[in-house]
């Protein structure tokens, strides 16, 4: 096998781990909201306890990343895949610690958090969080200018629900004060999800840097 050849084999390898680390994400966000819903103390516990692996994988993507720079010395369009996927990898286990967060916040809010508080808009805010990140995902495989730029687009739905959801949840202090605990921690989990969009959106970036060779300022 050519020198080439196999670097385009470790490159694959560095995109498909990548890939991995994407998908541990998006399981570990759609047990998240599923812990709030269900008020699932039991497997919000888990996603903490699982958390270890997106933090092993995204180390070893950036050890891999590392290591490929060292031996192939790669340049142009080779290079920004490498940093790229380095950059990615950041953003994606970042959101999975989200994923961490929201869970620590529903174990915070407990099971006694009654059905006075409507968590509609914030499930909304998360599905739309989640599909950015699934979607952003799909434009890195398929180096899609045009996807990514559609997925940072979807952040201005999620802030706006954020804003509103803030809003909702201030109004409720006044009528509920003894609640005030499990709605600050609800609070939180909208701000996690809007930090989730925001990474998503710098995924969105650097899909645009990989292809394009420049950097592009999406979420302004």
């Amino acid at each position: 096998m050519t020198v080439r050849g196999q670097f385009q084999i470790d490159l694959n390898t560095l995109r498909d781990k990548l890939l991995e680390l994407g998908s541990l994400a998006e399981i570990a966000l759609g047990k998240s909201i599923n812990t709030l819903t269900n008020k699932d103390i039991d497997q919000a516990l888990q996603i903490i306890e699982d958390d270890y692996k997106a933090d092993r994988l995204d180390e070893e993507i950036n050890d891999f990343a590392i290591l490929l720079i060292a031996k192939q010395q790669p340049v142009a369009v080779d290079l920004r895949r490498i940093i790229v996927a380095i950059k990615i990898s950041t953003d994606v286990e970042r959101i999975a610690d989200f994923a961490v967060n929201i869970a620590k916040s529903t174990i915070r809010i407990g099971e006694k958090s009654e059905d006075l508080i409507p968590i509609d808009k914030i499930v909304k805010m998360h599905n739309i969080a989640t599909e950015m990140l699934s979607l952003s995902l799909k434009a890195y495989y398929d180096e899609d200018v045009v996807l990514a730029k559609q997925v940072a687009e979807m952040d201005d739905q999620v802030d706006e629900l954020y804003g509103e959801n803030i809003r909702e949840l201030l109004k409720l202090t006044k009528d509920y004060p003894d609640m005030i605990p499990q709605i600050t921690q609800l609070s939180f989990i909208c701000r996690y999800i809007e930090r989730m969009a925001d990474h998503t959106t710098n995924i969105s970036e650097n899909i645009l840097y990989l292809v394009k060779g420049r950097h592009y300022e999406l979420n302004e």
